[in-house]
């Protein structure tokens, strides 16, 4: 009898190690360790930080900044469909370099509320996540690259705390305010609802001053339609924020000066965005790579890549070329 507990206990741990293990991240090329940093709020915040398996000393790195959204950036399934995470798994099994990660505050192992974050608790992670890289042994800290996705391709250069890099990547991203985004973003999303331009004309108007209200004044949408009840068919999120994250989260966004950031880069500057990208538009990207240029000629690249969307998919499909493209591009940077 007593065999035969052991025997099952053995097999319940074996297949309970199985579980955890099928949860986490596995690559061919690379092995993945779990950390963590601490923001000012003192909130453990998850990191995860690769390794290439064939590496005999110190190597580059990639430091991810990641979107708006409270997704995890820990991808488990090496089969997964999003386009953000088989950009990452593609770069950290292909390039050779070492990646690191880290999940939000409220995201995955992450401690807090992503939906009651605001951006400067994040922020405060990517500063610390930054700050981290020179505890790992085998990165090389004179070859670092900073990868923004989305939202983070417009804020990368605050995040690495006036640090030293090799080169920024912002792939999808905004290089102005939140406020112009957002209203060439409700510009877009009225037209393609089959509103008719003087519709549109008139939403986009209204969508101005509630934007100035909510991002440059500080109110929360709920506040702007209690004042401005005229406006109420126009919000289409909730009272107190909007895709999931807090008024202050943008109110914070907004309040950046993005021009003052990406104007002080002098490393080599990469650029990229779909040309079917309905979230962030060629103005919100090109941006980034006009005011590197002025302030610095020629250290930026602007590239568009005809029929992509934001989330690297052309027809529904992974462009394939993209990772090349990248790691070409920080090849090219190191030599």
């Amino acid at each position: 009898m007593r065999q035969v507990t052991l025997t099952f206990l053995l097999l319940f741990l074996a297949l309970s190690g199985s579980a955890q293990t099928s949860q986490r991240e596995q690559f061919q090329n690379a092995n993945v360790s779990y950390d963590w940093v601490v923001n000012h709020s003192g909130q453990q915040l998850r990191t995860f930080i690769t390794r290439p398996k064939a590496a005999a000393a110190k190597v580059p790195v990639i430091f991810f900044v990641g979107w708006l959204s409270c997704d995890s950036m820990e991808y488990p399934d090496p089969n997964t469909r999003d386009g953000f995470g088989i950009f990452m798994r593609r770069l950290i099994d292909e390039s050779g370099y070492a990646t690191v990660r880290m999940d939000k505050p409220g995201v995955g192992e992450s401690q807090g509320d992503c939906s009651k974050a605001d951006f400067n608790s994040e922020m405060e992670g990517w500063q610390a996540a930054f700050a981290a890289l020179g505890k790992y042994d085998f990165i090389d800290p004179d070859r670092v690259f900073v990868v923004g996705l989305s939202n983070g391709g417009g804020f990368s250069p605050l995040a690495v705390g006036g640090h030293p890099v090799r080169g920024f990547v912002s792939a999808g991203s905004w290089g102005r305010t939140w406020y112009e985004h957002m209203l060439e973003l409700e510009r877009r999303r009225l037209t393609a609802q089959d509103k008719s331009p003087a519709e549109v004309n008139a939403s986009v108007k209204a969508f101005a001053d509630f934007y100035n209200l909510y991002l440059v004044k500080s109110m929360t949408p709920g506040q702007v339609i209690t004042q401005h009840p005229e406006w109420k068919s126009l919000w289409y999120d909730t009272p107190d924020g909007q895709y999931g994250r807090p008024a202050a989260f943008y109110q914070q966004l907004q309040a950046l000066n993005l021009g003052e950031a990406w104007q002080k880069v002098n490393a080599p500057v990469l650029v990229i965005r779909g040309g079917a990208d309905d979230i962030m538009s060629r103005a919100d990207s090109e941006t980034i790579a006009q005011i590197v240029n002025q302030a610095h000629p020629g250290r930026a690249r602007y590239l568009e890549v005809a029929g992509m969307d934001h989330g690297f998919t052309v027809k529904g499909k992974f462009h394939d070329d993209l990772v090349p493209l990248v790691t070409a591009w920080m090849r090219e940077q190191l030599r």
